[in-house]
């Protein structure tokens, strides 16, 4: 009897631990879906923040750049959802082919024939999308961009980016495939055979594998990786391309402009090319290659006037400050000669007309009164007292009034930088004509040869060992190099990415680098569209030192394939 009571009451006790877990359990379960949920809402919620801030940025017209969507009874393959098989990497070759030999160019019904000397604009495109976007809605705000024609190179088929790019009305359109791509050839040269030797193992172990390229490490005895040797074959590539095999581009002898699907460009990049080229051919004749982007922190320009003044450079530090002490020194004496009310100095910025513009009349009150406001796009000033101008460190109190008072510190917008070409400056945004490239394809033996995976420092190797040295009348710096640059002091061309080849983040779709520049473009519009520029020569060795390159292209393949872009442009590899 005792036994079954005991029993009994076991089993009670059991089922209510069981109900209690199973309690338990539930509840856990249902505390994590609404914490997932309260997660993904909070992420949404940002995401569309920050999509409304940048649309609120772009004028309605454009948005539909911005907005996902293609043509859904098309029946193009879509690489991006991993990988292919083997029949639909045969069709995405057969398309690359087919539109590589039709060379459409899209638009021209409505544009009219490539002028001789029009600007052509190439633009090298990975998976991007996002970045891609917004170049595009950067260059439909482009003053003349109904001129140019932009070529889009691809080593991906993409159907979104296929789409997109199709989608292009403002100007003409080409689209051109590198052939040789990895999405083409994944388990062959010039992608990684089965058969290819690993990256970091030592040379003697590679010829007892009798891996394929096993006699051919790079000079750091390292061989090949092929998502890094593509961006230099594809780079050589579609030049090749442009200047030497399209029929739209035959008799064109104005810049061709290189871009990447990372880039954005200022509304007056257009104008300022122009400008760069009639400049080249009055001031500068050994400048052969231009450069619309550079690499300084410009946004501090607009917000910060400190003594540090972070981004800026020391020319521009010693022009303000020698401002402030004549501002100063003014200041002292008109407020012992004035009569209560203090004296009035005008600073007279501009016309108005957006050309050279540095503002409207600012007037400074002596006598600790407001002065009227500047008419500073995106720097409103007004009320401001006089006593921010005693000295230097108070700067940063008045961002605008620092701006009205020095209007010449902002003048970098119209000034020009002659140098020889370096690769980590001057590689964004470059331009050059069909003189340039004719002396470039001269080196293709030591472009194609260098032990350098990346396109830039290859091309300053040879600029420094190949091309003959830049002939011709005016300014130029004292250096042998084959290529001088011309290279803005103010970039129109920016760099929007968060990753790429180099660098990789967790998030690579990041858009606070795309808010900003639009915010600083903005903010100097009134600064844009310089009527001349003034060329300064940079300070510079007279011999410079030949660096030992990055290594990465070790493997005789590569150098044969790269040649042949050249030598043979019809080479179809298996």
């Amino acid at each position: 009897m005792f036994v079954g009571t005991a029993i009994a009451g076991g089993s009670r006790s059991a089922r209510g631990i069981l109900r209690t877990l199973v309690f338990i359990v539930l509840a856990t379960f249902l505390w994590l879906q609404l914490h997932v949920v309260s997660l993904t809402g909070r992420d949404d919620s940002g995401q569309s923040s920050s999509n409304e801030t940048l649309f609120s940025l772009v004028p309605q017209e454009l948005h539909r750049f911005l907005k996902e969507g293609r043509n859904s009874s098309t029946n193009l393959v879509n690489s991006s959802s991993g990988a292919l098989t083997e029949l639909e990497i045969a069709e995405i070759r057969h398309k690359i082919e087919r539109v590589n030999a039709e060379q459409r160019v899209y638009n021209e019904e409505a544009f009219g024939p490539l002028a001789s000397d029009a600007p052509i604009i190439v633009i090298q495109v990975h998976t991007r999308l996002t970045y891609l976007r917004h170049l595009i809605v950067s260059l439909a705000q482009a003053k003349d961009i109904e001129q140019a024609l932009l070529v889009f190179s691809h080593d991906v088929w993409h159907l979104d980016i296929n789409y997109l790019v199709q989608s292009v009305d403002f100007c003409r359109v080409m689209q051109i495939f590198y052939p040789h791509s990895i999405q083409t050839h994944p388990h062959t040269f010039p992608g990684e055979g089965p058969n290819d030797c690993p990256r970091n193992i030592r040379k003697e172990q590679a010829l007892n594998l009798k891996c394929t390229n096993a006699k051919h490490p790079d000079l750091y005895g390292h061989y090949r990786e092929a998502k890094f040797t593509q961006t230099k074959h594809h780079w050589w590539w579609k030049a090749n391309r442009v200047f030497d095999q399209l029929s739209v581009t035959r008799n064109h002898t104005g810049m061709v402009l290189f871009l990447e699907e990372d880039h954005y460009v200022a509304e007056d990049f257009l104008h300022v090319l122009r400008l760069m080229e009639r400049t080249c051919k009055l001031s500068c004749e050994r400048c052969n290659v231009l450069s619309l982007g550079t690499y300084l922190k410009t946004y501090n320009y607009f917000t910060d006037f400190s003594r540090k003044f972070l981004g800026v450079d020391s020319a521009l530090q010693k022009e303000l400050l020698r401002g402030l002490k004549r501002q100063e020194a003014a200041m002292a004496q008109r407020q012992q000669i004035g009569n209560g009310f203090g004296g009035i100095d005008t600073v007279t910025g501009g016309d108005g007309n957006g050309i050279n513009n540095a503002g409207s009349n600012a007037a400074v009150i002596g006598n600790g009164s407001t002065g009227g406001g500047g008419g500073v796009r995106g720097i409103g000033v007004s009320g401001v007292s006089s006593t921010y101008y005693q000295n230097a460190n108070t700067m940063q109190t008045a961002p605008g009034w620092a701006f009205q008072l020095l209007p010449s510190l902002y003048n970098h917008y119209q000034k020009a930088e002659v140098t020889p070409w370096i690769s980590s400056k001057h590689n964004m945004g470059m331009a050059f004509n069909r003189v340039t490239w004719n002396k470039l394809r001269k080196c293709v033996a030591q472009f194609c040869s260098y032990d350098d995976y990346n396109w830039d420092w290859s091309l300053q190797y040879i600029a420094q060992t190949c091309v003959p040295s830049s002939r011709g009348a005016g300014i130029a710096p004292r250096a042998e190099s084959g290529l001088i640059t011309m290279t803005m002091r103010a970039p129109r061309v920016f760099h929007i990415g968060e990753c790429g080849v180099h660098h990789k983040k967790n998030n690579c779709e990041s858009t606070a680098v795309i808010a900003k520049v639009k915010n600083v473009l903005n903010a100097a519009r009134n600064h844009l569209f310089p009527s001349q520029l003034t060329l300064t020569i940079a300070g510079t060795a007279k011999k410079t030192k030949l660096r030992k390159g990055n290594g990465g292209w070790g493997d005789v393949r590569d150098h044969q394939l790269c040649w042949n872009m050249t030598i043979s442009p019809d080479l179809d590899l298996p």
